[in-house]
């Protein structure tokens, strides 16, 4: 089977997860990736077969996504983005005649599927925006982020046969051709033995208010990701700031009392299967990662805050026996299931009849109703 592999260069979530997918596809498939901006630079480095294209990105302004300066920015590139080679690029994929494609978020390779008629499939977390049902407690607050975030989500991977959608959540399906998956995770996370230490572990850019407010607690912090990072460990009083390691960070992560961080899929999904409270502080105006941190507290796995005060990492440490109390419930095999249902799903997409493809597109936009709504959760939870 010949699989083509897209992968959104925004964040290196998409990579990581990308990473796992395609090696385990790669022992029985051809793979072809593409992928743009930082998941190419990556995954070029560990794949065998990756090609750059151009990619989406957004605008930051003050640590807040611009949503209208984004939508602008990614028009503007598209426009002026070397539309030969898109072609040209269509054309030689076309001449490969891939089987079925793949996207983790990437909207090239969709748009390929949809002119060479081929067989899609989305494998994400992000389309849980458009995928499930998400009640008012969710959406507090934020009904215009979510309207935005949907529609973009929308509009990334259209018409895909199926949506495969990583997560460690599970709200009601809101349309059909859709399963949930658990968050497909790194090796190296995979196979840590999770202890319980007395230090924090933060992921942040460096906000002289929060780190006031982890200063104030005494708690011994292991500080990650800080604008420009130390060469080596520098240290001030309980806060140790560390530099970029990802040997150093899994290590700091398995031992860890808890988590304090954004709300980004990856380290969250991280910190869930090695048993670690988070304290979650979404970017403003990312409508998916407050979903992420409203749902992880609904879960009872930590705390979703505006902003790191001492008041919400006071409750946060509080909370930490009921916390891990809650995680210890929480059950995943590590790869398996997700990686087995995206080869199953991937392996009948591509030999799907036309007839076939084309019921299932107009299938993936409407809900379950009735009895198929009682299949659609039972997909769901495999």
């Amino acid at each position: 089977m010949r699989v083509l592999y897209g992968v959104n260069g925004e964040g290196m979530g998409h990579a990581t997860r990308s990473q796992v997918v395609v090696e385990s596809l790669l022992e029985r498939h051809d793979v072809r990736v593409v992928a743009s901006g930082a998941a190419y630079g990556y995954l070029s480095g560990v794949l065998p077969d990756v090609q750059e294209i151009m990619g989406a990105r957004f605008v930051m302004e003050d640590g807040e996504i611009r949503r209208w300066a984004t939508v602008r920015q990614n028009l503007t590139d598209a426009a002026g983005g070397a539309p030969d080679s898109v072609r040209s690029w269509i054309e030689m994929t076309r001449a490969w005649q891939p089987d079925v494609v793949v996207t983790d978020f990437e909207p090239l390779a969709a748009i390929y599927a949809r002119i060479a008629r081929t067989p899609l499939v989305a494998v994400d977390n992000i389309n849980m925006l458009d995928r499930c049902r998400h009640d008012a407690e969710i959406l507090a607050g934020c009904r215009d982020d979510f309207a935005i975030a949907r529609a973009v989500t929308r509009s990334m991977v259209p018409n895909a046969v199926r949506y495969i959608v990583t997560t460690f959540f599970r709200p009601p399906l809101a349309k059909n051709q859709t399963t949930l998956i658990p968050p497909i995770l790194r090796e190296a996370i995979v196979a840590a033995e999770p202890e319980e230490g007395e230090h924090l572990i933060v992921y942040s850019s460096g906000e002289e208010g929060a780190l006031a407010a982890l200063r104030a607690s005494g708690v011994p912090c292991r500080v990650y990701g800080m604008r420009g990072g130390p060469a080596e460990g520098t240290t001030d009083g309980n806060l140790e700031f560390k530099p970029r390691s990802n040997e150093g960070f899994v290590e700091d992560l398995r031992t860890a009392r808890g988590v304090v961080a954004g709300g980004g899929f990856s380290l969250m999904s991280e910190a869930v299967y090695l048993g670690k409270p988070m304290l979650a502080m979404p970017l403003v105006g990312q409508f998916e990662q407050t979903m992420n941190s409203r749902y992880l507290e609904r879960e009872g796995f930590g705390v979703a805050a505006g902003e790191l005060t001492a008041d919400e990492l006071g409750r946060f440490l509080d909370g930490l026996d009921h916390f891990r109390d809650r995680l210890a419930g929480y059950e995943q095999d590590g790869n398996e299931v997700a990686l087995r249902t995206i080869e199953e799903r991937v392996e009948v997409a591509a030999g799907s009849r036309p007839a076939d493809l084309r019921k299932a597109r107009r299938r993936s936009r409407t809900p379950p109703i009735g009895s198929q709504r009682e299949k659609a959760n039972e997909e769901g939870a495999s």
